[in-house]
């Protein structure tokens, strides 16, 4: 990718950017862009997400916190 003289990539809104500091600005910015977040790990149910009535007690309280 060429630029010319007229074209620009940043704009400085106030004071004023060394060349070098706008090299570092763009490393950082172009840095940051490419970095691909990791995949989070793959990982199956540890437990059934249905309960097996036959290992469950015949009777619970109403006031049970598993109810």
């Amino acid at each position: 990718m060429s630029l010319t003289s007229a074209e620009s990539v940043l704009r400085v809104e106030k004071g004023y950017a060394d060349p070098e500091e706008l090299a570092a600005i763009t490393a950082v910015l172009m840095a940051r862009a490419a970095a691909q977040p990791a995949a989070p790990a793959r990982r199956g149910r540890d437990t059934a997400g249905w309960r097996r009535l036959e290992r469950t007690p015949g009777f619970r309280a109403p006031h049970s916190w598993q109810g």
